[in-house]
């Protein structure tokens, strides 16, 4: 899901098969037209829980991910129950230095390689000097798509 016309061409331009504007469209429901999701990564929690829940197919997992709307909903178990979904969720600050150790590690033999080779890339939105790091805030306060980065 994104927030703007835009930023659902460009997740559709980087190989997403279908963007929803929430703006505009209720996820929910396009999900059920499509047969539902298998995974859902939600970063918002709150109100969102009882409805990821009702979007996600039969066996479907959702991990959560951030609560940037709340870590508290009610939710209706039965539906978790007898359709059979997996809640779970990961954060890396309370992971020990060993565990994240073992994340990096994984990362660099998996993914660097992939980078390495342009068979992936992070959406870039806009680069800035260092000492130009008031601008690169300003941008991040504004509506962008893709990352920020300062170059040190």
């Amino acid at each position: 899901t994104a927030g703007s016309e835009e930023k659902c061409r460009v997740a559709e331009s980087i190989g997403a098969e279908r963007a929803i504007n929430y703006r505009t469209e209720d996820f929910v429901d396009v999900m059920r037209g499509v047969g539902r999701a298998d995974l859902i990564l939600d970063m918002v929690g709150g109100a969102y829980i009882q409805r990821d829940i009702r979007a996600l197919k039969n066996d479907g997992r959702l991990v959560f991910i951030a609560f940037l709307g709340g870590p508290k909903a009610e939710v209706n178990f039965v539906e978790v129950m007898t359709r059979r979904l997996h809640i779970t969720g990961s954060t890396l600050r309370p992971q020990s230095d060993a565990a994240k150790a073992e994340i990096a590690a994984a990362l660099k033999a998996q993914v660097w390689p992939l980078l390495e080779a342009g068979k992936i890339a992070p959406v870039m939105d806009q680069e800035f000097v260092l000492a130009d790091a008031a601008k690169a805030h300003e941008a991040l306060e504004a509506d962008h798509i893709g990352k920020i980065v300062l170059k040190v």
